[in-house]
């Protein structure tokens, strides 16, 4: 059965550029966001978020007719859910669960409109067993429809997990050519999902079933988790002992089987931020390394900021004549990666944030790819303003605009390593 028309629930990072690929294949595509502002930006052929190529996609897909946006389901042959899937609350020291509450809106938001042969992806990260609970909410939803949880290979729909393995900042070339692990719950289920996900993708398609499809995203998140905390760490000890991590990791990374990667501020993002404590909530006594990578991770803010006081301390020490108040600081980056606008999990922006409420001088946040922030009272500023006015320069993200610059008065404190100092 071919598939005249894609529906694709939800238009952020993953969600814009899987619908806008879609529709350059000349497939109708039917993006679904509760957002007004998204939905109307999207229909005027432009972009609400910062992505390479995607305005070009968008703009050609809204003018050619095969892209629109709503804010209600409409029928669809295909049903790809990328949907956020945040914490529960939880009080500090938990283990934070995942709140699924956003795909059981996308699943009953959908199920007035399923017919018979249609075809359900869930892409969002989840929970092993998410898949299966989204099949029982759209079962429960329509009862007058047959699913593979109970009906198998001769269900009415069919339900997979499709899980995206994109990088921010390369999705429209990876969407293409990353491989895809398909995870259906029925062999007809995977098959058709491949079907699908050939329309644009040359990578190959996978087959597994959909808890080691959820598994298996988890796993790589995770394992770059365990990865960046081990370089973290390295970081607090080589400040101890004096000796530059970066030079270091340099000559480590020399040894054939050896490659470690760069520490930073701390792990941000909507993945490799998140999707590790998936693991630990479901498995909490056996994922001991995975759980104490992420309590790493989580602390390297803290420590940051107590760089930052003792830069502060420093400071006055060399200028008696001034307070704090007299101390200008600024951040260099608030997105949780170099060179993108997404500040979802960034510990770059709690750092800025914490520094903004316990500084009483000025706080400046320079970040090139946010043109509007609103966050307490810190400033949005320019590059030049920063470099001539603060006192302290606290370098956070690897933004390419910084790598060709270097403040030359001040005190620098360097997560990145690309002003040639160290914390």
């Amino acid at each position: 059965m071919s598939f005249k028309t894609i529906s694709v629930i939800g238009l952020g990072y993953i969600g814009l550029p899987t619908a806008a690929m879609f529709a350059s294949r000349k497939i109708n595509v039917i993006g679904v966001d509760v957002n007004q502002h998204a939905v109307d930006t999207i229909n005027q052929g432009k972009i609400h978020i910062v992505e390479p190529d995607l305005d070009m996609l968008v703009q050609a897909a809204v003018t050619e007719g095969y892209l629109k946006a709503v804010l209600t389901p409409e029928p669809a042959d295909a049903f790809l859910i990328a949907v956020p899937t945040p914490f529960k609350t939880c009080t500090e020291g938990e283990i934070p669960e995942p709140d699924l509450k956003y795909i059981e809106a996308a699943s009953k938001a959908i199920a007035p409109v399923l017919k018979k042969g249609d075809l359900v992806i869930l892409e969002s990260t989840s929970p092993v067993g998410a898949t299966e609970q989204m099949a029982e909410w759209l079962a429960e939803a329509r009862p007058d429809l047959t699913f593979p949880q109970t009906a198998g290979e001769r269900a009415d729909i069919n339900v997979a997990h499709c899980p995206e393995r994109v990088l921010p900042g390369h999705v429209v070339r990876e969407l293409v050519e990353n491989d895809r692990v398909i995870g259906g719950i029925s062999s007809r289920c995977s098959e058709r999902s491949i079907e699908l996900y050939k329309k644009f993708v040359l990578g190959d398609c996978v087959i597994t079933n959909a808890r080691t499809a959820e598994m298996a995203k988890l796993t790589e998140n995770s394992c770059r988790d365990v990865q960046i905390a081990f370089a973290n760490e390295l970081s607090i000890i080589c400040d101890k002992l004096d000796i530059d991590v970066w030079e270091l990791i340099s000559l480590a990374n020399r040894h054939p089987r050896i490659n470690i990667l760069q520490p930073g501020p701390g792990v941000g993002g909507h993945c490799i931020a998140v999707d590790p404590w998936f693991i630990v909530s479901k498995t909490p006594e056996e994922a001991q390394l995975i759980h104490t990578a992420r309590k790493v991770n989580d602390a390297k803010p803290t420590w940051v900021i107590n760089k930052v006081k003792l830069a502060v301390a420093d400071f006055l020490q060399q200028n008696s004549n001034k307070t704090v108040k007299d101390i200008t600081i600024a951040c260099y980056g608030v997105a949780f990666k170099a060179d993108i606008d997404d500040l979802r999990e960034s510990p770059a922006l709690n750092i800025a944030d914490s520094i903004g409420k316990m500084h009483s001088g000025s706080v400046l946040v320079v970040e090139p790819n946010v043109h509007e922030f609103i966050r307490g009272g810190l400033q949005l500023s320019s590059l030049d303003e920063a470099l001539d006015t603060a006192d302290i320069h606290i370098l956070l993200v690897d933004h390419s605009q910084f790598k060709d610059i270097i403040p030359s008065s001040g005190l620098i404190i360097d997560t990145k390593g690309i002003w040639r100092t160290h914390v």
